[in-house]
């Protein structure tokens, strides 16, 4: 997991102002979100247009471009002209694990895209019918053991972080769990709701509201320690299955441009989003959406992330033989 005290700014970026573009932005930016309205990308997208426009009088309009488990969005953005009008609002799934288990995707996430903020994250829930015979994980393993073939788990889209959470929640406790792909996870939460389905990790975000309202729940968020969203939930070291004491995992949200993109340009941003993320006003908003802010830093601190969960996923491609 990621934690705000290992974070640092980086000085230069945190004091550079004179660095900004020129006429920078000279109309409307596009925030291409690779998914539809309703997910966490989206959801920060659409605070940002908000905050943009009332605090510096610039226009943001978020385009969904939502298929291919996001890969329609990302070549959106990188053919794209590098001019900063056409930006990314991207979680993982499309440039993390999309990319590491999905061969001969038109772009190249490493060469093609161009880093520029990280915004924040959110957990994963295993959250399960509300009437299913099972009030913690533990319980739940025990019942998928015992009827093996029986539950169905549901996923927000093949290629997604959800799907391969899945996928190695299942070879950890050694439990096949044929896995039905969904195209979002409104669907997938309603058919889980009813039955049709019996499991499904979910981003926080998508997930919580439907715990929070009795349509489903929740039994153990993806992390080592409680999530301050919904601490009533166990984490995966109380949830009493040694096989994924140490498991966890997280959906996190930047901005990106395209390769070539002025570094100006990524100053520019990479400021906006330091001075929002240092301010409680800010933060609040997003934690209205369930997701918890990252402190002020560079663009290198997501290019970082952005290299580590590819070759994360990648290796857990390699290992599991996964394809699409």
């Amino acid at each position: 997991m990621i934690h705000r005290r290992s974070l640092l700014a980086t000085p230069a970026l945190a004091l550079g102002g004179t660095a900004y573009a020129q006429g920078y932005p000279s109309r409307p930016v596009r925030i291409i979100v690779p998914f539809p309205p309703g997910n966490m990308s989206d959801l920060i997208a659409r605070v940002l247009t908000e905050e943009m426009q009332s605090r510096h009088n610039v226009q943001v309009i978020v385009d969904n471009r939502a298929g291919a488990t996001g890969a329609i969005g990302v070549q959106a953005v990188t053919s794209a002209a590098p001019d900063g009008h056409t930006l990314l609002l991207t979680s993982n799934s499309p440039v993390a694990v999309n990319p590491a288990v999905t061969p001969n995707l038109p772009f190249d996430v490493l060469r093609d895209l161009v880093p520029m903020s990280l915004i924040g994250w959110t957990g994963f829930l295993i959250v399960v019918p509300p009437d299913l015979p099972a009030n913690n994980l533990a319980e739940l393993v025990a019942l998928m053991r015992a009827h093996p073939g029986r539950y169905i788990a549901a996923n927000p889209g093949m290629g997604t972080a959800g799907h391969l959470t899945t996928e190695m929640f299942s070879r950890l406790t050694r439990i096949p769990l044929e896995q039905v792909p969904y195209r979002g996870s409104a669907q997938a939460l309603l058919d889980l709701s009813v039955g049709r389905v019996h499991f499904m990790v979910d981003a926080m975000t998508s997930a919580t509201p439907q715990v929070t309202g009795g349509r489903v729940k929740a039994l153990a968020v993806l992390a080592q320690n409680r999530s301050p969203i919904l601490p009533e939930v166990p984490s995966m070291r109380e949830a009493g299955v040694p096989e994924v004491v140490d498991f966890q995992s997280l959906a996190w949200a930047g901005l990106m441009g395209p390769a070539g993109t002025p570094p100006a340009v990524t100053l520019y941003w990479n400021r906006i989003f330091n001075e929002l993320l240092a301010e409680p006003s800010f933060i609040r908003r997003l934690a209205q959406q369930n997701v918890e802010a990252a402190p002020p830093g560079g663009p290198e601190r997501l290019a970082d992330l952005l290299r580590t969960d590819l070759s994360r996923w990648q290796r857990l491609v390699r290992e599991a033989n996964i394809t699409l």
